[in-house]
């Protein structure tokens, strides 16, 4: 109980922080930690990487969710997505082109409104930012599509380059299956 109340004083100090308390809660003979100071410096570092990749992602769903095409900017070039599942789109892609070729624009040539997403958690680990999100649009024959997603996105210099992507592969199918794409 001590190890938690101290850990959620700190409010959210990375796990070394908390295996520090816990080992020095135990009182073991010669638990002292060496290179406090080192640690401390990448428990920063690692908590203001954490911080920035979280707000690149929000930022990015505020502006998808006003109608802005975000996804050139968020995924490094040779991004690794990979969507989970069975069906025609589940599997990985090797680059941005081939996701958005492959994956994503088959889907939204067939909606008449772009998705708006409903972000529901954002969780941050160092490099890793996971989204749990809802999403909605309009299929250009009237229908509504809906769909919950969650992506696991491992970040790097601000750029998405590796992402899994879960989310209910029959709804996606559907729409690519009975909606003629947008005449552009």
């Amino acid at each position: 109980m001590t190890i938690f109340r101290t850990f959620h004083r700190v409010g959210g100090q990375s796990r070394a922080a908390l295996v520090t308390v816990a080992v020095l809660s135990l009182g073991l003979p010669g638990a002292a930690i060496a290179n406090t100071a080192g640690t401390q410096v990448q428990s920063a570092d690692s908590a203001a990487i954490e911080q920035r990749n979280k707000a690149v992602v929000e930022a990015a769903f505020e502006k998808w969710r006003g109608g802005t095409y975000v996804f050139a900017e968020l995924l490094a070039p040779d991004v690794v997505w990979t969507i989970h599942g069975s069906g025609p789109v589940a599997g990985t892609y090797r680059n941005q082109k081939d996701f958005i070729e492959q994956a994503s624009r088959p889907l939204t040539s067939r909606l008449a409104t772009p998705i708006a997403p409903e972000v529901h958690n954002i969780f941050g680990d160092g490099d890793t930012v996971i989204i749990r999100f809802d999403g909605t649009a309009t299929t250009t024959s009237g229908a509504p599509y809906r769909n919950q997603f969650v992506w696991i996105l491992n970040m790097k210099n601000g750029l998405v380059v590796n992402a899994e992507a879960f989310l209910d592969l029959v709804a996606y199918q559907q729409v690519v299956d009975n909606n003629a794409p947008r005449s552009e």
